[in-house]
């Protein structure tokens, strides 16, 4: 870790204004895993599918039309960053959104997407 990052912020407050204090690494890359799991455009589209419902697989392939490999391959991915939880049942798996704080992730995320357009 460079000695630059180790600083605190009363050391880095020349300019007359306050710096916060930083996150933990550990913290910080669990939270590159999260925002990285939402850069993609079937993975967001995916995640606003199922904001407030519970829906399979199958389900996700018809409305993007996208092959049921790759809807498994993007939904492998929001399971690996922690957005998206599942449930089996008989031969069919059900996504959700993974808790309330990934839906309000989702809802800032797209409210402050439409700020922009």
């Amino acid at each position: 870790m460079s000695s630059q990052v180790t600083k605190n912020a009363k050391d880095l407050a020349n300019c007359g204004g306050e710096v916060a204090s930083l996150p933990s690494e550990k913290l910080l890359n669990e939270s590159i895993i999260l925002l990285k799991g939402l850069a993609d455009l079937t993975r967001l589209k995916i995640l606003c599918l199922i904001r407030g419902n519970e829906v399979c697989v199958h389900d996700i392939v018809e409305v993007l039309d996208i092959s049921q490999s790759g809807v498994s391959h993007q939904l492998r991915i929001l399971r690996d960053a922690r957005l998206v939880s599942s449930r089996k049942q008989g031969r069919h798996v059900f996504y959700q959104l993974a808790d309330e704080h990934i839906e309000q992730l989702l809802k800032n995320t797209l409210t402050h997407g439409s700020e922009t357009v």
